[in-house]
């Protein structure tokens, strides 16, 4: 019985121990870090889910959308993209509003990644400077092969839970949150600055 009891109280230490030392591992993803896996995780599922893109369209924005949710926060995007006009919004307006730009944004990802053919990524050195651990970081990276070269910035954030996520990024030089903030504005002219008119009408 003391055998027992003393395997199970091991037992539990380990799994605590595991739980924790995951907690830590968690915890020491830099911005940057976090960037590079979920750049890279996306390309690699871009690369092994490219023939449904053809065959079954909706499971490849599935996929592509799995990878996204994994280290972009819609939620923190759709109040950029909102800006000003966030506060006027209910809770369930930026939630409705999120998961309508999590569906552009994957099918903008989806489309553009299937002519992926393995370019090289490279991420550019980051400007170090005295902060605040917790302000935001941008990301830059080149993706160059052949006549290609892409330049693209990811602005990171940290969340509640200490976790690094995308609320924002530039392609080529053109701000998406920026050009998305244009377009939620003229529609609030629009509309009478109705916000549920707005995403009724979002395209």
């Amino acid at each position: 019985m003391r055998l027992i009891l003393r395997m199970l109280k091991f037992v539990s230490m380990l799994v605590v121990s595991t739980v924790y030392m995951s907690s830590l591992q968690g915890q020491s993803m830099s911005a940057l870090e976090t960037a590079k896996l979920g750049v890279n995780t996306l390309l690699e599922t871009a690369i092994d889910s490219k023939s449904l893109f053809l065959t079954d369209r909706e499971q490849y924005f599935e996929e592509i959308e799995s990878v996204l949710e994994s280290f972009v926060d819609f939620n923190a995007v759709a109040r950029v993209v909102m800006s000003r006009f966030d506060d006027q919004a209910t809770e369930d307006q930026r939630t409705r509003f999120a998961d309508i730009l999590k569906s552009s944004l994957t099918r903008f990802y989806g489309a553009s990644l299937v002519s992926y053919q393995g370019e090289e990524l490279i991420f550019l050195p980051q400007e170090e400077k005295e902060s605040n651990p917790r302000d935001d970081v941008v990301v830059s990276m080149e993706l160059t092969g052949g006549s290609m070269e892409l330049q693209l910035q990811y602005q990171m954030f940290i969340n509640d839970s200490d976790d690094w996520k995308l609320k924002n990024l530039s392609l080529a030089g053109i701000n998406l949150g920026r050009q998305y903030f244009a377009q939620f504005s003229a529609l609030m002219t629009e509309h009478g600055n109705n916000i549920d008119s707005v995403l009724n009408n979002w395209k």
